[in-house]
């Protein structure tokens, strides 16, 4: 017997992988000859972080890494580095997700810029301790502003055409966790 709940993940599951594919395939177009001169935002870690405090189950650890470790091979990232400091951005947000469910949404964007904003800093810390060559910092800085100003957008867009909130209590167990 086919069980609804996971039929659902499932189904939303392939949506993320489905919308990350366009958003990367808009990303690797070459829509002008010239660079832009300011960063876009980072539509997919935007997503992502939507989706790891709306609905964790439906992005598990192992979807987020191939995600990330795809688009650090695809961009010519540091392999991995980018992934690893992902998933410890996600996993720090994904622990939160039963306490912070009753936050208004300020709150929780609050949040979301200081984990982007650690984030930012913490691949910039690490590739400058092995001397890797990096972009400038006010553009790395702007693309975090940027990002953490698509937020609430993708928020919206996540509500309204995807269908995604947040869990309600009844949807929970005794322990919090989704059913």
């Amino acid at each position: 017997m086919i069980d609804p709940i996971r039929t659902a993940r499932l189904g939303h599951r392939l949506v993320f992988l489905g919308l990350v594919g366009l958003l990367i395939f808009v990303r690797i177009l070459p829509l002008s000859a010239i660079p832009p001169e300011i960063p876009g935002p980072d539509l997919t870690l935007a997503l992502v972080l939507v989706l790891v405090l709306r609905r964790p189950d439906h992005v598990p650890e192992w979807m987020i890494a191939g995600v990330f470790l795809l688009e650090d091979l695809l961009f010519m990232r540091p392999p991995g580095l980018w992934t690893v400091i992902v998933l410890l951005g996600t996993e720090f947000l994904r622990r939160r997700e039963a306490t912070t469910r009753d936050l208004p949404f300020l709150f929780e964007w609050l949040m979301i810029a200081i984990v982007i904003s650690a984030m930012t800093f913490a691949n910039r810390l690490v590739l400058l301790l092995f001397m890797i060559p990096q972009t400038p910092l006010d553009l790395d800085m702007i693309r975090a502003v940027i990002t953490i100003l698509a937020y609430p957008p993708v928020v919206l867009f996540a509500r309204w055409v995807l269908g995604l909130r947040r869990a309600a209590p009844g949807e929970v167990d005794e322990l919090g966790h989704l059913r």
